[in-house]
């Protein structure tokens, strides 16, 4: 079943053709709404989450019942971004990222606003829906501005929303302690509401759409499969991994998911392209961003946890709740700098090299505090490794997807991306949450063995992020893969820089062999 967008049918060419530089506009000011837009939705992500035990006491409910607010934005945003990311191709861009930021807005509007938990996890649903913000963002970016530029600028908001969820779990202390609750909210609305505007007046409509209809079949199934999948994952801890609806949820959720891909192989209009998933520089990247995901909320329930531990404990730092923010904004600033950073790489060598080396640190940054971690330098420093890495490797992926898929199928393909960054940073905080519990005291303190495995747990996530990376095409077997794919936005051919890669099925053979298997659906 599919519902009808603009167009009776589709196909996989714009309905007029793409900008060409000489047409295309400076773009300032887009840049600016954009970051703005993602910015807030990003700090809205991270930011409730220190704030959960004032939360909890303020509406009179427990901290149990105060974590549907993360849930509640966490579900909405899963389902939701592939959705929009996909009606964006189809109905145009700006129209779906104005209807975003406007549900982001009330939604805002309503949590600061709420008088209880029933409707502050109403207003949580409304702005976890503003998922799709950074698909939405990346395919205006790629539309609308000259080709050299887009990588940079790509990689720029890329970092925002590392630096979003970074500047959310800093600033949630401050703000709790000097003002209220409330003002997690009105804060960030200020920045919504901005983005909104400039969106409205200072955008055009991109002329770069997918006509055809929207798979609603295929969005209902996908919402059963991840809203069983993460809700199991996301209250596993709570309910407990063996009990029977936590164990029914995975299997739901499994089979759901397995359902979906069939469907979407048979129906003529597909939610998401599952030829296009197949796609060596997609799925490689996919697996990237799940690790990623995973290893980067990591670090921000590990961190802030060992800073705020009493220093009685002989482990613990004995910081307060605002003085622990304070220690990641290394973190954040090493993502500001290494996002463009990872855009001009891009432009020079193409995306593998600035993912691969990304990956790599990241790697690093959670193997030093594992080895030892029982000074602050040791601490810092691998918050400058992880915002580093952060920073190369978020900006690499979104690039490596546009250089990947036809302009056509942007939004489709940096949604898909988006979740498979969600469900890893849910997987993520649940396994560390469960090395935590598992390693405490009998008065419920982590202990020094807890830190330790949960550091080892992520720099292993790490690891396979690294493989991942190396699994991506080299500059010019991506570049003959998406020639052949009909891509007409190209940038200039990359210097070619031999990374290690491992050896798949299919990279021996001509040039046309690695473009036939490299293609996706155009």
């Amino acid at each position: 079943m599919t519902t009808s967008v603009d167009e009776p049918s589709r196909s996989t060419h714009p309905t007029v053709p793409s900008p060409t530089a000489g047409e295309r506009t400076g773009g300032g000011l887009l840049i600016l709404y954009l970051s703005l837009g993602g910015l807030a939705f990003a700090v809205l992500q991270s930011l409730v989450a220190p704030a959960l035990p004032v939360l909890a006491e303020d509406l009179g409910v427990t901290t149990s019942d105060a974590s549907w607010v993360l849930t509640a934005y966490l579900l909405a945003a899963s389902v939701l971004t592939p959705i929009l990311g996909r009606l964006g191709d189809i109905a145009g861009k700006r129209r779906v990222l104005i209807g975003v930021l406007g549900t982001l807005a009330v939604g805002t509007l309503v949590a600061a606003l709420a008088p209880n938990l029933v409707v502050l996890i109403i207003a949580r649903v409304l702005q976890g829906s503003a998922g799709a913000i950074l698909p939405l963002s990346i395919g205006i970016v790629r539309d609308e501005l000259p080709r050299e530029r887009v990588s940079v600028t790509v990689g720029l908001l890329s970092a925002i929303f590392g630096v979003g969820a970074g500047v959310g779990i800093v600033a949630a202390g401050p703000i709790v302690e000097h003002l209220s609750w409330h003002w997690l909210f009105w804060l960030p609305l200020v920045l919504v509401v901005v983005a909104l505007l400039g969106a409205i007046f200072g955008m055009k409509e991109s002329p770069v759409r997918t006509p055809g209809r929207l798979d609603v079949l295929g969005a209902g199934i996908l919402t059963v499969g991840l809203v069983a999948m993460l809700l199991a994952i996301s209250k596993g801890q709570a309910w407990g991994w063996l009990e029977g609806r936590t164990v029914a949820l995975f299997a739901l959720g499994v089979v759901t998911l397995v359902v979906f891909v069939l469907v979407e192989l048979r129906v003529p209009e597909p939610l998401i392209d599952m030829r296009l998933i197949a796609n060596r520089g997609v799925w490689a990247t996919n697996l990237v961003a799940l690790a990623l995901g995973f290893a980067m909320f990591g670090t921000f329930l590990l961190v802030p946890m060992l800073l705020e531990l009493p220093t009685v404990t002989g482990y613990g730092f004995g910081k307060s709740v605002s003085q622990a923010g304070l220690f990641l904004l290394p973190t954040v600033l090493m993502m500001v700098v290494f996002g463009p950073l990872s855009g001009l790489l891009d432009r020079r060598f193409g995306p593998k090299v600035p993912l691969f080396l990304g990956t790599v640190l990241v790697t690093s940054a959670f193997a030093l505090p594992a080895l030892m971690h029982d000074q602050l330098w040791m601490v810092v420093g691998s918050g400058l490794l992880t915002g580093a890495g952060i920073g190369l490797a978020f900006a690499a992926m979104s690039n490596a997807i546009i250089e990947s898929v036809p302009a056509t199928q942007t939004g489709e393909a940096t949604g898909v991306n988006a979740i498979s960054r969600t469900i890893g940073s849910s997987i993520g905080t649940a396994v560390v949450a469960a090395v935590i519990t598992s390693h405490s005291t009998a008065q419920g303190l982590p202990t020094d063995a807890a830190f330790t495995a949960g550091f080892w747990v992520c720099a292993g996530v790490a690891v396979l992020a690294v493989v991942a990376s190396l699994a991506l095409p080299s500059a010019r077997h991506r570049r003959q893969a998406a020639l052949a794919a009909g891509i007409d936005d190209l940038p200039p051919e990359p210097v070619e820089l031999h990374v290690p890669h491992p050896h798949l099925p299919g990279q021996h053979g001509q040039h046309g062999q690695h473009a036939e298997a490299d293609q996706p659906k155009a």
